[in-house]
């Protein structure tokens, strides 16, 4: 645990890529097998559930520091991390424990779960006595499963390339679903993923999927894209579809499907279980999931897509009624095919791949299987108009893919170039009527904000509602001078929240709309950010609910 506790300390300490690196190699490179196993999937972003209820930890920790609750709740507001306050108020020890990653998550924290929490008061406090300060504070992330730290999945693939003397992709082709709550990781995988190259490794990957091939997003005034992307005919050109990036993969018999976070997700959509039975063996298609329904006469919806707000209902639930599967089918909308028959197509033309996935869609002519249409224009100019209709067709933009590009990993241009030429972003002005503390850097800022628009069908006195909350969008210098003032307006708090004098407007940003029963406003937002701060703007200038519900 130690090692990793100072891996850990050693990628706080930096924001240097460089310096992130080599900490990393450092650490594989002395690190057991089974404990750089656990290591990868943390760092790579596996987010196991949360081990100990955090009312438990608290209770403990402030029985075992000897304060009372509102010191504790005090302290836990100035730190802003529950395992940082944790470790910090306990009485510090010397580390007793040369035990690895691997035996303390194997041995002791994960035979935690779901044990009453008496027995959790007799257990904790002598694992705890084992550890220093900065392994106790990894042991908490860990017990929370609130474990973070800055590192890319990417910087990761790159240690364990260099460290193993392989090409990153082949690394990155075998971290593929490592971090899926399924997957338990142990000494045999982490070796696999360092291993060297064998020449039957393709066909050993059962129902893996391909790294998700990433789209660059687009900015430029139409007027230059003649000269910095070449004439529109080299382009393959679709909508930006709303909806969740999938990798269906049919092998051996059986049929997976992946979402975009490399989380397997096929028992979620047990309608498309049926394209297993009609898709070859070796065939993976890249596409989004949608909510397919023959659209009605006056729908604007493109072909028989439903809007996203449908497809949330089916998201996150762990039971799904007949009722649900009837009123919320879903469907793929294809448009790329990275495995045809055995063979990885990834290093094939764009144009080829799709000409393939065209014959096989028009073949099956099944309706779980769509094929996301093509576009085409004049120019560049002729494009941009039809792009116009997209707030009324439900899509975000459109998506150019070079149709010589071949099918790379992540978001690179060395195999090949995707766009995302996405519409701007719907915006209106709200106040800022809470606030609380951030997380990681920013954990002693007041950095997520609630926002709210003016009510003036409320009978009385007109009245704010909330309706979004935002934390991206600032500069650091714009936080902080924020923060000064929620903290000098501050008029009450409800925990680590704090309701602040309405005095702040900010223009937010954000990709759709939709109604909502679960809002008090009515109204759900996705995406939604702080575009910029309006000091030109008082507080009853700000936008109203009226305003918001025209953009329906």
């Amino acid at each position: 645990m130690k090692a990793f506790a100072d891996l850990y300390a050693r990628l706080d300490a930096t924001t240097s890529s460089n310096a992130k690196l080599q900490a990393l190699q450092d650490y594989f490179a002395q690190a057991p097998a089974a404990d750089a196993a656990w290591a990868v999937y943390f760092l790579a972003g596996g987010r196991p559930r949360q081990v100990v209820p955090t009312k438990v930890l608290r209770e403990l920790a402030t029985q075992l520091a000897g304060i009372a609750d509102w010191l504790f709740e005090e302290s836990y507001q100035a730190v802003g991390d529950l395992a940082e306050t944790i470790s910090l108020l306990l009485p510090e020890s010397a580390h007793a424990s040369d035990a690895g990653l691997a035996w303390w998550l194997e041995e002791n924290l994960l035979p935690l779960r779901g044990l009453p929490p008496a027995e959790l008061a007799e257990r904790l406090p002598p694992l705890w006595a084992q550890l220093d300060r900065q392994s106790l504070l990894v042991s908490l992330k860990l017990l929370t499963g609130a474990f973070r730290v800055g590192v890319s999945k990417l910087l990761v693939t790159r240690a364990l390339a260099s460290l193993a003397g392989l090409d990153a992709k082949r690394v990155a082709q075998r971290l593929v679903g490592y971090t899926d709550l399924s997957h338990r990781p142990s000494a045999q995988g982490y070796l696999a993923l360092i291993a060297a190259e064998s020449a039957d490794e393709h066909a050993q990957r059962g129902g893996q999927p391909y790294p998700f091939f990433l789209a660059h997003p687009l900015q430029l005034p139409v007027e230059q894209f003649d000269a910095a992307l070449g004439p529109a005919e080299d382009w393959l050109v679709e909508w930006k579809w709303d909806g969740i990036r999938a990798q269906l993969v049919k092998r051996d018999g059986q049929l997976w499907l992946w979402s975009r976070g490399e989380e397997l997700i096929t028992d979620r959509f047990p309608e498309l279980h049926e394209l297993g039975e009609a898709l070859p063996d070796g065939c993976v298609l890249d596409g989004e999931l949608v909510v397919w329904k023959q659209p009605a006469p006056d729908s604007t919806s493109v072909f028989g897509i439903q809007p996203f707000a449908l497809l949330q209902q089916r998201i996150g639930r762990k039971t799904l009624s007949k009722k649900l599967l009837e009123d919320v089918p879903a469907a793929l909308l294809a448009y790329d095919l990275l495995e045809w028959r055995g063979e990885d197509w990834r290093n094939r033309p764009q144009q080829q791949r799709r000409a393939r996935l065209e014959l096989l869609v028009a073949e099956l002519g099944h309706e779980r299987l769509h094929l996301s249409p093509q576009l085409s224009g004049d120019d560049w100019h002729d494009l941009a108009r039809q792009r116009e209709a997209s707030r009324e067709l439900g899509v975000e933009g459109m998506m150019l893919k070079r149709r010589d590009a071949l099918y790379g990993v992540g978001r690179t241009k060395d195999m090949g170039v995707w766009l995302k030429w996405k519409v701007d972003p719907f915006s209106i002005d709200a106040v800022l009527i809470y606030a609380q503390r951030g997380h990681g850097r920013r954990a002693s800022l007041y950095s997520d904000y609630t926002f709210a628009v003016w009510d003036d069908a409320a009978p009385g006195e007109r009245v704010l509602v909330p309706f979004a909350k935002a934390y991206s969008g600032l500069t650091d210098e714009e936080m902080r001078k924020v923060d000064a003032i929620i903290r000098k307006t501050t008029v009450e708090k409800f925990g680590p929240v704090r309701s602040v004098t309405p005095s702040l407007v900010f223009e937010l940003g954000f990709e759709g709309i939709a109604q909502s029963k679960r809002h008090k406003s009515g109204i759900a937002v996705r995406f939604p950010r702080m575009l910029r701060w309006r000091t030109d703007k008082g507080v009853e200038e700000a936008d109203t609910l009226a305003t918001l519900q025209s953009l329906l």
